[in-house]
């Protein structure tokens, strides 16, 4: 046990320091260290989006596998409040976002991971956000307020990133494998419980693609590090934040343009510093930059400056 705690305090110090050197090279930064995950409980993180309710608190969830929760963690990387959500299982949590509508502040998890393109249809349940992260809420689980079950339009895909465009009503959803990433769009709020069908509203440009070198040295490798893993909406609707293991792609939207517009053009691209397993991402609530983390324990916390 001591060896492991000395182990994990090496790891704490080696990540903070690579990260450092990182933040130094390009002023001002795009990516600082705003904190580190060391909750054992936070050693699968998927998914992120800072909350509309609690300043400086971002929600996350697990992965797969894990207990159907959500934590409420400060953006220095501390574990808050760990909440149960009732009557949904955690069959494969890849990503989370904040929205509001209706005056109501709330929380879309989304139940999309497919690694093996085996299932039929799959879900995202929107659950109120918590008015208080206290321990007399923590004991009260959380119900959904509606979930969405949809399907692909023609066959399974994987999908770890989904954001919500509230003011369009859409959540919108972006294909992991695929060559280029597809984006696909499903109703906010469906009329009836019938089984939705994602449509499918084009293709993203600019995803970079591993050159000859790297496919050389490393072809399975290389092609995954650019596979999609999270995506998230700024709180102005204009911009659509897209990671990737190895960087961050930035697309705007145009006051008068479809997110299908947006997608087929060019983005912005911002290497990421190193962070193991890139798969959670976030505006914060002024949607001035981002939050990103990655699985394992201990990850560091970073926040990343896209510019203007």
């Amino acid at each position: 046990m001591e060896f492991h705690h000395a182990v994990r305090r090496l790891c704490t110090l080696l990540l903070a320091s690579s990260l450092l050197l990182a933040c130094t090279a390009q002023p001002p930064p795009f990516a600082q260290l705003s904190g580190m995950l060391l909750d054992a409980r936070l050693d699968e993180i998927s998914g992120l989006a800072a909350s509309r309710v609690h300043e400086d608190v971002l929600w996350m969830l697990d992965d797969g596998g894990n207990d159907a929760q959500l934590f409420a963690v400060g953006t220095r990387g501390g574990l808050q409040a760990t909440f149960t959500v009732a009557g949904v299982a955690n069959t494969d949590w890849e990503d989370i976002a904040a929205f509001e509508l209706d005056g109501r502040h709330y929380l879309l998890v989304a139940d999309t991971g497919d690694n093996g393109g085996l299932r039929r249809s799959l879900q995202l349940h929107v659950i109120e956000e918590p008015a208080s992260l206290d321990e007399a809420a923590q004991r009260m689980p959380l119900k959904p307020a509606w979930s969405i079950a949809f399907r692909w339009p023609d066959g399974a895909r994987d999908c770890e990133a989904v954001a919500v465009d509230a003011q369009r009503g859409q959540v919108l959803l972006v294909s992991k494998k695929r060559t280029p990433p597809e984006l696909f769009a499903l109703p906010l709020r469906p009329h009836g419980n019938n089984l939705q069908v994602a449509r499918k509203l084009g293709e993203l440009a600019g995803v970079p693609q591993p050159d000859a070198e790297a496919l050389r040295a490393n072809a399975p490798m290389a092609r995954i590090r650019h596979q999609v893993t999270a995506a998230d909406i700024a709180p102005d609707g204009r911009r659509l934040a897209v990671m990737t293991y190895n960087e961050v792609l930035l697309y705007r939207r145009g006051s008068n343009e479809s997110w299908a517009q947006a997608v087929a053009r060019e983005p912005a691209i911002h290497d990421l510093p190193w962070l193991p397993q890139a798969e959670a991402l976030g505006w914060d609530a002024a949607g001035r930059g981002l939050y990103a983390t990655g699985e394992f324990s201990p990850a560091p916390l970073l926040y990343l400056n896209p510019g203007p």
